[in-house]
């Protein structure tokens, strides 16, 4: 079991990592290592900028990294250390990755004083659709439950 001197050097790593990305021009100030037994497996700083790819955020980078490294989609058995505390989608892509646990270090608050304010997402997540300041609406549900129903119908399906 990892005591708390082990998290607080992985947790050193995802810092210094986030550090290391703002000294260039286009890196955000947030990085983020993935560790199973005791091994950094991940990691990831974010790149939103320099590779004008929104998702780019250091938890999804690190999250990519340790799947190609391990051959596998699902992070079981592994632990994330995030420089802040992970937004919305680094919380999404996070869940569906489903590792053991979470650390971070600053929080949302401490990223909006540093303009990266993500708390209009939490709202409008909890929104209904249609009332979201992005128009979302639902079109062709029949035909698109129609994907669902051959999946459900697979025998050779890898389910996640």
């Amino acid at each position: 079991m990892i005591g708390m001197t082990e998290h607080k050097k992985f947790m050193k790593m995802a810092i210094d990592l986030a550090k290391e990305n703002i000294l260039g021009p286009l890196g955000g100030p947030f990085g983020a290592v993935i560790v199973r037994d005791g091994v950094v497996i991940g990691k990831g700083v974010n790149k939103v900028t320099a590779n004008h790819d929104p998702t780019a955020h250091a938890e999804v980078e690190a999250i990519r990294d340790a799947c190609k490294n391990l051959g596998t989609f699902q992070l079981d058995g592994c632990v994330i250390y995030s420089s802040c505390e992970p937004c919305p989608m680094c919380l999404g892509a996070i869940y569906w990755a489903r590792p053991d646990a979470i650390f971070y270090a600053s929080d949302r608050e401490d990223a909006a004083s540093a303009e990266f304010d993500d708390s209009f997402i939490y709202l409008e997540i909890g929104k209904d659709p249609a009332s979201r300041r992005i128009p979302t609406r639902q079109i062709m549900r029949k035909e698109s439950l129609e994907i669902f129903d051959e999946w459900m119908k697979k025998t050779n399906k890898k389910k996640y």
